[in-house]
């Protein structure tokens, strides 16, 4: 049996991180036009994604449907993209950070709105995906309703 080289191992053998961090990129990038479908072909099955709020969700369409509602369009400003393996699930783990930018509903613009979404990448596949930002904070404080300014 021969065992393969670095030269005849496909990307995912040779830096498996990386691997998982572009898996997550190209879902983020397919997610952002949006494009639900082709977002999809990155996602396994079963698939998880809890949104802000807890709102769950087993398909890309459901966080495109949720962002149709709160906002007029929104985009995401990578920042950092990290990945840690985890032998427990064995899965890879990746974090992708930044800031939104965007409409609100009412056309008002914004931007530097911190998100932080955390993946579970298993067999090339996100199967788990976790969405936190501060847009409901920001609007509570453009209702007023806010504990202190922001």
């Amino acid at each position: 049996m021969t065992m393969p080289t670095p030269s005849t191992l496909n990307a995912t053998q040779q830096d498996p991180l990386a691997a998982a961090k572009s898996i997550v990129e190209q879902y983020l990038a397919a997610s952002m036009v949006p494009d639900p479908e082709i977002a999809a072909t990155f996602v396994g099955d079963p698939f998880v994604l809890t949104f802000t709020g807890g709102r769950r969700f087993d398909t890309p369409t459901g966080a495109t449907g949720f962002n149709a509602k709160r906002y007029a369009w929104v985009k995401k400003e990578f920042v950092r993209t990290d990945a840690v393996y985890d032998p427990e699930s064995g899965s890879y783990i990746v974090y992708n950070s930044g800031y939104l930018y965007g409409a609100w509903p009412d056309g008002t613009e914004f931007a530097k709105n911190r998100y932080l979404d955390r993946f579970f990448v298993k067999n090339d596949k996100i199967i788990n995906m976790d969405v936190w930002n501060d847009s409901a904070e920001i609007l509570l404080d453009k209702a007023g309703l806010s504990e202190a300014p922001l």
